[in-house]
C-alpha cells in the first residue's frame, strides 16, 4: 500500500476524537511492507507548559508484529521510557508468545512515497551513560561525539569515513548512546543511517546493535 501523506489519523470512536501522529521522513525505505501487525500510537499532546508521550496501544495483540507509530516531534526521554515498558510486556508473554513477531518504527520515506519500518526487536533500551569504552554519543545539534582513546566530535555524515578508519586499528566494538533530547525525528535518522553503514560490513569493527542508551 502506498502512503503519499506523512500524517497518521487515528479515531477514537468511542469519544469521536481525532487524533495525529506525524511520522519521521527520511530518503530511504528499511523494510517495506509488514504483514500480520497491531498498531501502537504515541501521540504529542501538550498539557500547559508540557509535553506529555500519550500511548494508546488497545489494538495491539501480543502474538502480532507490533508497528510504533510515533510522532516525529517528542523528545526520546519520553518517548523511550514508553517503549521500554510494551518491550517488557511483550518479552515477558508467556502464553501467546510467537517468537517470530517482530517490533517496528513506522517513517515516511520522502523519495518513494511510501511508509516504511525500521525493525528494533532486539534492542535494549538503557537510560544511563554508557560504560564501553569505544562510545559514539548522537547529539541533539548533529554532531557525534566519539569517547574512546581521544574524545572528539565530528559530523554524523562523516560515520561511514569514522568507522572505516578503525579497520587499521585492532577489532573495536563501538557503542551507539543518544542525547536524551532529540526529536525522535532525529533519532530514527540517526537508526536508519547506522543501519545502513551495518549492512555493508565494514570489516574488523564489531558494532553493538542491541544496546541503545540514551542520555
Amino acid at each position: 500500500m502506498k502512503y503519499f501523506t506523512l500524517i497518521i489519523a487515528f479515531f477514537l470512536f468511542s469519544c469521536e476524537e481525532k487524533k495525529d501522529v506525524l511520522l519521521p521522513k527520511s530518503n530511504v525505505t528499511i523494510v517495506k511492507d509488514v504483514q500480520d501487525h497491531s498498531p501502537i500510537y504515541i501521540f504529542f499532546k501538550t498539557k500547559g507548559k508540557d509535553t506529555i508521550a500519550d500511548v494508546n496501544r488497545k489494538n495491539s495483540i501480543i502474538s502480532t508484529n507490533w508497528i510504533f507509530n510515533i510522532d516525529k516531534r517528542l523528545p526520546l526521554k519520553l518517548v523511550i521510557p514508553e517503549v521500554m515498558k510494551l518491550q517488557e510486556k511483550k518479552r515477558a508473554e508467556k502464553a501467546h508468545k510467537n517468537e517470530k513477531a517482530e517490533n517496528y518504527y513506522s517513517y515516511a520515506d520522502s523519495i518513494g512515497k511510501n511508509m516504511a519500518f525500521l525493525p528494533f526487536t532486539k534492542v535494549y533500551y538503557k537510560m544511563e551513560i554508557a560504560n564501553n569504552r569505544s562510545q559514539l554519543y548522537f547529539k541533539k545539534n548533529g554532531m557525534i561525539k566519539y569517547s574512546g582513546r581521544k574524545t572528539y566530535d565530528f559530523p554524523k555524515s562523516n560515520l561511514k569515513q569514522f568507522l572505516d578508519s578503525l579497520v587499521i586499528n585492532p577489532k573495536a566494538e563501538i557503542t551507539f548512546s543518544y542525547d536524551k533530547n532529540m526529536r525522535f525525528e532525529d533519532y530514527i535518522q540517526c537508526k536508519i543511517l547506522v543501519k545502513t553503514i551495518i549492512d555493508k560490513k565494514i570489516p574488523f569493527v564489531f558494532i553493538n546493535e542491541e544496546e541503545d542508551y540514551i542520555y
